[in-house]
């Protein structure tokens, strides 16, 4: 029997679920890291789920018109997945991205159809690394673009569709792919998303789930730390927002700090150890499920997400 999905987007979503054993063994650990690899998505990331998940949303809800320009602020992976929503449901799409942002992105968002707008970064700011400021003035300037365009904001730290997309596939997902085995969560803020929506729908199925949420250690607002240096190497998250929407409703059991180099060579690790090619924040999470696994997650189930694809990254430090 032959299966042909109507478009790319019906390719969203179902990602494998990955046991990360060599790596566990190489290091004596007790206990399972389960890997969602979402950069196995259309658009290299798990903003696709997200980038669906908002579109649908506000076509139903009648925000989005036939035919309107969308625009979004980006860190390059919604952006990538606003490119193929709306490259398929033939809405003109703006990307606003700092120019800190890794150029690979910009050219994939471009290859796609969308519009990409570069926006300088703060003074003293380094590229590779987008603190809270710089995000600020993307921010900016993509208000003035959607105003000046009559646009829909598709806004991804505050719609709702954001968080939903992931309560109602990735969640099942990983307790289905699981068997319902997971103790455990761990996943790095960005839009926080992923988390809330994955966190909310793990502790409806199990109480006792344990959800923490990954923050660079130098910006690690969410836990109440002091923000000590906001310009980090983990891309597309770590913003040091402090009000982060979606995190008003979600639990939180725990946070965990990883450092740029931790998280750069967890990445590493995973690719050489394991074949999988992911970027900045799945070494973040992977970071984290490790420290996890030699304290109080010992012998215990944790997944964690491959956020996106390395191939976002080969201009970086993050490849030797």
């Amino acid at each position: 029997m032959t299966h042909v999905l109507p478009s790319v987007l019906g390719a969203i979503g179902e990602t494998p679920l990955v046991r990360l054993d060599r790596i566990t063994a190489n290091r004596d650990l007790s206990g399972t890291i389960l890997a969602k690899l979402d950069y196995l998505n259309p658009g290299f990331s798990k903003k696709d789920r997200a980038a669906l998940g908002i579109v649908e949303e506000a076509e139903a809800s009648g925000d989005l018109r036939p035919g309107q320009t969308v625009v979004e602020l980006t860190s390059g992976n919604m952006g990538t997945g606003l490119a193929i929503v709306c490259a398929v449901k033939g809405y003109p799409f703006v990307a606003v991205m700092s120019r800190g942002n890794s150029p690979e992105r910009a050219r994939m968002m471009s290859a796609l159809g969308a519009e990409v707008i570069l926006v300088d970064q703060c003074e003293g700011s380094r590229p590779g690394q987008v603190s809270g400021d710089d995000l600020a003035l993307v921010d900016e300037a993509a208000q003035r673009i959607t105003a000046e365009r009559g646009a829909f904001r598709a806004d991804q730290f505050s719609r709702d569709g954001n968080w939903r997309a992931h309560y109602r596939t990735t969640g099942p997902e990983l307790w289905r792919q699981s068997g319902g085995t997971l103790d455990g969560f761990v996943d790095f803020a960005g839009s926080a998303g992923t988390y809330a929506g994955v966190a909310r729908y793990l502790k409806q199925q199990d109480p006792n789930m344990r959800c923490y949420l990954v923050e660079p250690d130098t910006a690690a607002i969410l836990s109440g730390r002091p923000v000590t240096e906001p310009a980090h190497p983990i891309q597309g998250g770590g913003y040091a927002m402090a009000d982060l929407v979606f995190m008003h409703h979600a639990p939180v059991d725990g946070y965990l700090a990883v450092g740029g180099d931790e998280a750069r060579e967890a990445a590493r690790s995973l690719a050489r150890e394991e074949g999988i090619f992911g970027g900045f924040s799945a070494g973040a999470n992977l970071a984290a499920a490790l420290a996890l696994l030699r304290g109080e997650m010992a012998g215990k189930t944790v997944a964690m997400i491959v956020c996106d694809s390395g191939l976002k990254y080969l201009s970086t430090d993050l490849w030797p």
